[in-house]
């Protein structure tokens, strides 16, 4: 069975990538299972200054799925180039950097000081995270805003930039068209859900943040239905991400046009969740007479 797929500077082996902020930079999996059997994963997203994230408590469970408002925490790219992306070189897995930011030059800083690093693959723009108060999510969901920061990193970046977007709007095919038009070479959808959860006892919002953002199984629906619309309008190849726990569910994305996907919350459920996905995926492909993961995407779309 092909599970391989070919994307703006990723061959990967498989379909299957931990998500960002949800797989650290591989160093606690590695201790459990070889990295070299993910198709590819992202790291945690880093910005240009160590940033302590916010205030605690910072996740909670919520029904079918979880909260968190981690808040971006992470020791800034000059450690980040010096003392994680040498750790990742040993794997055979094709290295996504997350990137972050409070304003638009901090994208663009942070792709700057990661030129000429080769494990580095793609980039990926985190204009998404609905847990700061400046950049993130104020950008990614404005049209505007958006593209002047795609453009602006483009103008820096020595690899293929992705854009993960926001659920969090009226609009997603807007977004995902601002992205393309401004030089994105791919997207991923999506980031988490903002949602909220109260404790009981103090009558107050139970995280340190106040809100969070919902991933797991409950956001999949938005997550697949966001995909296929967007996946009708763009030329550039997606990324499926939201709720993603067994192979089946990532059959859903790639006929919804993903060409390849991101698992997230289920690696906190089980550590072992990717390594047992990938393993799956032939099965559940022979199951549904699908010869390779290639003949899957956007299988569901309507025929030009």
């Amino acid at each position: 069975m092909d599970l391989s797929v070919k994307l703006p500077g990723l061959n990967l082996k498989n379909p299957v990538l931990p998500a960002s902020g949800c797989f650290g930079n591989g160093r606690e999996f590695a201790s459990i299972y070889d990295l070299s059997l993910l198709g590819g994963m992202v790291t945690k997203s880093v910005t240009p200054n160590a940033r302590f994230g916010n205030p605690l408590p910072r996740i909670a469970e919520a029904e079918s799925g979880m909260l968190n408002a981690i808040g971006l925490e992470n020791k800034g790219v000059d450690y980040f180039r010096e003392h994680e992306l040498p750790f990742l070189e040993q794997f055979d897995t094709e290295v996504m950097v997350s990137v972050a930011g409070s304003t638009i030059e901090d994208y663009a800083h942070v792709v700057e000081h990661l030129k000429g690093v080769d494990v580095i693959k793609a980039f990926e723009l985190n204009v998404s995270c609905p847990n700061v108060a400046v950049g993130g999510m104020a950008i990614g969901t404005n049209a505007e805003a958006l593209g002047k920061t795609v453009a602006m990193v483009k103008q820096h970046a020595d690899k293929p930039v992705y854009v993960k977007l926001s659920p969090n709007v009226t609009n997603i095919v807007e977004l995902a068209l601002a992205a393309q038009d401004n030089g994105a070479d791919g997207l991923v959808m999506i980031n988490t859900v903002q949602g909220l959860r109260m404790d009981l006892r103090t009558a107050k919002p139970l995280l340190g943040n106040v809100t969070g953002g919902l991933s797991g199984p409950a956001i999949k629906p938005i997550a697949l239905r966001m995909v296929y619309q967007v996946a009708q309008v763009v030329h550039i190849p997606i990324i499926g991400c939201g709720g993603i726990s067994n192979a089946e569910d990532i059959l859903e994305f790639l006929y919804a046009g993903a060409s390849a996907v991101q698992v997230g919350a289920a690696n906190f459920i089980d550590p072992w969740a990717c390594p047992k996905m990938i393993e799956e995926l032939p099965s559940v492909l022979e199951k549904y007479n699908l010869n390779s993961v290639q003949e899957a995407i956007g299988k569901a779309l309507p025929q030009k």
